[in-house]
């Protein structure tokens, strides 16, 4: 995407960017609601400094969901947006996350037993965070895409996650993005991952112990991909902003 040689571009474009940002969060961007505030301006800043140079103090963005939310696509549309990077879960740790469930007698495939949850679940989540305090340290800021379903649930793991965050002078914040179980099943299926076979074998059940019509504490902005809202209007803000700029 060029790079805007008109000041009105790049405020049409912020404008765009600052328009989806309120169209996808559950109930708008709230005036008196600080981190949803900050959050917002800290991503159009980041747009406008990518094409004017300077950079803040990094941050750590975690967006998290359930499986087939949309949060995946929604990270890589901030990350269109900011130039953070991009770190998926799955992306990342998939390889070893198969290789060490066989080693310890499990299914590569398997993602809901408590071997997974017990042995192999915390070294993913080490990887990624491990990762992501790499891109930070270097003045990198980083968008991690995973779950994170227990970890924003846990009100004092936050805490302490913003307590580390602070002392290295990062910013943090939390993104969850919501969807309904008709599109999540649409899209779980569309995307024919073996990892998900235990949850379409076992819908009913899967989806009983999830909670989709909440967000987690600590989450700063909810984003609402309820029939698949959200993506589609990443998707629209992303040809706006082409044409914008072209």
């Amino acid at each position: 995407m060029p790079a805007p040689t008109d000041p009105a571009a790049d405020n049409a474009a912020a404008q765009v960017i600052e328009e989806a940002l309120a169209k996808v969060s559950a109930g708008g961007i709230q005036p008196d609601n600080h981190q949803q505030n900050a959050l917002r301006n800290r991503i159009v800043d980041a747009w406008r400094r990518r094409h004017g140079g300077g950079s803040p103090k990094p941050i750590l963005t975690l967006v998290g969901g359930y499986a087939g939310s949309g949060k995946t696509e929604f990270s890589r549309f901030l990350s269109d947006i900011t130039g953070w990077a991009f770190l998926d879960k799955d992306s990342i740790t998939r390889s070893m996350t198969e290789r060490l469930l066989v080693s310890l007698g499990g299914v590569p495939n398997d993602r809901h037993s408590e071997l997974y949850l017990t042995e192999v679940r915390p070294l993913e989540y080490r990887c990624l965070m491990e990762t992501a305090w790499d891109n930070l340290h270097v003045g990198t800021s980083a968008i991690l895409s995973a779950p994170f379903i227990s970890e924003l649930n846990d009100e004092a793991w936050f805490k302490r996650l913003e307590n580390r965050c602070a002392a290295k002078g990062i910013d943090v914040a939390a993104i969850w993005v919501r969807c309904d179980p008709e599109s999540m099943r649409e899209y779980i299926e569309f995307r024919g991952a073996a990892r998900d076979a235990w949850k379409l074998t076992n819908w009913d059940e899967y989806v009983s112990g999830l909670k989709t019509d909440a967000s987690p504490p600590t989450a700063h902005i909810m984003v609402d991909n309820r029939l698949g809202s959200a993506i589609t209007l990443a998707d629209q803000t992303r040809e706006a902003l082409k044409r914008i700029l072209t």
